[in-house]
């Protein structure tokens, strides 16, 4: 079976190639505060609620953490601190890739043209690409786009900045619920799902399972 011959790869960086640590650093803000015993649940809330604050109209990124934030506390019986969202949000731009990254995805980036499409700020995003180490031809936002994922409108944003069709793109994310039944529903054929054990696999959404970036280089013949 030849391998496929994406005319672009795109990704997912927040918990893909970033290691998107948002709820270590929750766990840190609200540690003196927070009952050990609340504490799962509030980090379980916080990443329910963050998924639910993307779904309607595009607000800047830092107020759809600090949305999530509050109503995980008040969900959770957790005292909320209007600054505590804030410490959350300003670490962000300092985290880097996962440890299988960098040496794969520059091996890509020799043959592919790489793209990003994230839910990200724009203030934001070129310290946490530029920690990848790997040229990338296009790095798209959810500020840019007006719109987060999973909404189709982030992805439709993305393929006509490319001027190309969802079917010419191989698409590598570890989330099936923010980007892989997206890109299922518009068309793309290749999608990997980059198994980091965060989220459960749904195989209907993607047409292959790798458990590091080293296996989509090995899709792809690289």
């Amino acid at each position: 079976m030849s391998s496929p011959d994406p005319r672009f790869i795109t990704f997912d960086m927040y918990g893909t190639l970033t290691d998107f640590a948002i709820g270590p650093a929750a766990r840190e803000v609200i540690k003196d505060v927070a009952p050990p015993a609340k504490l799962d649940t509030f980090l379980h809330r916080f990443s329910s609620y963050q998924l639910d604050e993307v779904m309607g109209g595009w607000r800047p990124y830092d107020e759809v953490v600090h949305r999530a934030f509050e109503r995980a506390c008040r969900s959770t019986g957790v005292e909320f601190r209007p600054g505590d969202p804030a410490k959350v949000f300003a670490e962000i731009p300092e985290w880097g890739p996962h440890p299988d990254v960098p040496e794969p995805l520059a091996k890509l980036a020799e043959r592919f043209p790489l793209v990003i499409i994230s839910n990200a700020a724009d203030s934001q995003v070129g310290s946490n690409v530029a920690k990848l180490g790997a040229p990338f031809h296009a790095v798209y936002t959810a500020e840019m786009a007006r719109a987060y994922k999973p909404r189709l409108r982030a992805f439709e944003f993305m393929y006509e900045q490319l001027g190309c069709r969802p079917e010419e793109t191989m698409h590598v994310s570890s989330s099936p619920r923010y980007d892989l039944q997206s890109a299922t529903d518009l068309g793309v054929r290749d999608r990997v799902y980059l198994n980091r054990g965060t989220e459960p696999s749904a195989p209907f959404y993607h047409s292959y399972e790798v458990t590091s970036l080293a296996g989509v280089a090995e899709i792809l013949g690289v």
